[in-house]
């Protein structure tokens, strides 16, 4: 609207008799009108990719640069989701991995290096101190000797005020998660993740809430069908549950619009299940890609977790080395007699937690670092 158009039609008003305090007041309806006008802004209405673009309460556009005092957006809660979708079945495992992520350095964070040599044999010398008590859940104090320890599995220290910063397996880009296999510290302690659902064994939620395990889950959906009951269970004693896929595939190469269905898709079936937004998500095998980033920051995920040791069968094989570091991510899966040789379920977790306990670790609870 041109400036010269109101003043004149107000000097008009005004000389054929118009009261001046009507005419003052329609020269502010005017200007108010035309300045809405000039604010509103044009809706989003699908992303460069293909995909619908996530509400503004999720993250901003990739594209957007941040400001000096934002916040990254993966931090950032969704309000609303995208459907979920469902696919084939996947019976595998996670036998290898993908692309490299954040190993940190081996002397932590902090300043403070880690010895390369393994820690002593003797508990007393390398064990940690009981410490104050973390998030982890407690165990009964004698239930260990059911479960075939020589010793409880001790408290782990005190959870960081701030959590470590993370670091990325690229170059940095904003609103990309970065992916973790080792946390930044120099306590002795490691993380245990438990993988799928295949296995939905009872006892190992009496052996979980006894010894006072903290683990975190990542669940694949159609591995666990309409057990999500159990694994609430599971939940309810202190151990989060995190994003896995809908089906398990490999995700390095896919489609960006195919990525997000099975990260979104099982992100939904676990807020519906649990009534919690998962802020975590392990890609199947490991494999992942720049677009698997881009489709876990579409679908709200904080932190991509990958992992530097991992309980096989006949005990903890590594990435590197021949020993546990401070902050090392272990993997573990949900399986029984048929995947572990006769074993189970529980008999295998004791071997884990027997394994960590004899290097002088405890177990922590992930998302209280990362």
């Amino acid at each position: 609207m041109r400036a010269l158009g109101p003043k004149i039609t107000y000097v008009m008003m005004i000389k054929t008799g118009f009261p001046r305090c009507l005419v003052l007041v329609g020269a502010a309806a005017v200007l108010t009108a035309c300045g809405s006008l000039a604010a509103a802004p044009e809706p989003h209405t699908g992303s460069r990719h293909g995909a619908p673009m996530p509400p503004a309460s999720l993250a901003p556009r990739l594209d957007d640069p941040p400001s000096a005092s934002s916040r990254p957006p993966y931090g950032r809660k969704p309000e609303q989701r995208p459907p979920a979708s469902s696919g084939p079945g996947h019976e595998g495992h996670e036998g290898g991995e993908g692309g490299e992520g954040y190993e940190g350095h081996d002397g932590g964070a902090g300043g403070g290096r880690v010895p390369d040599t393994p820690p002593s044999g003797d508990p007393s010398a390398s064990g940690p101190a009981p410490g104050p008590p973390g998030s982890a859940p407690a165990g009964a104090s004698d239930a260990y000797r059911r479960w075939g320890l020589d010793r409880p599995l001790a408290r782990p220290p005190a959870p960081p005020d701030v959590k470590p910063a993370l670091g990325r397996s690229g170059p940095q880009q904003w609103g990309l998660p970065p992916t973790v296999r080792r946390v930044p510290t120099d306590q002795r302690v490691v993380f245990v993740t438990i993988d799928d659902g295949i296995e939905k064994d009872p006892r190992f939620v009496e052996q979980a809430r006894e010894l006072g395990l903290p683990f975190t889950g990542f669940l694949t959906d159609n591995v666990i069908g309409t057990h999500y009951d159990y694994f609430d269970r599971l939940r309810r004693l202190g151990n989060p549950m995190e994003n896995h896929t809908l089906t398990h595939p490999s995700l390095a190469g896919m489609a960006y619009d195919d990525q997000v269905r099975e990260i979104c898709g099982q992100r939904d079936n676990l807020w519906h299940r649990f009534g919690q937004q998962p802020r975590l998500f392990r890609p199947p095998f490991g494999e992942y890609d720049d677009t698997t980033l881009r489709a876990a920051a579409f679908c709200g995920v904080r932190t991509v977790v990958l992992w530097r040791a991992e309980m096989e069968t006949h005990g903890l094989a590594y990435r590197s080395g021949g020993h546990l570091l401070p902050g090392d991510i272990v993997l573990a899966h949900f399986r029984g007699p048929e995947q572990l040789e006769g074993q189970s379920m529980t008999e295998w977790i004791t071997g884990l937690v027997r394994a960590i306990q004899a290097q002088g670790f405890t177990i922590g609870r992930l998302e209280d670092y990362v």
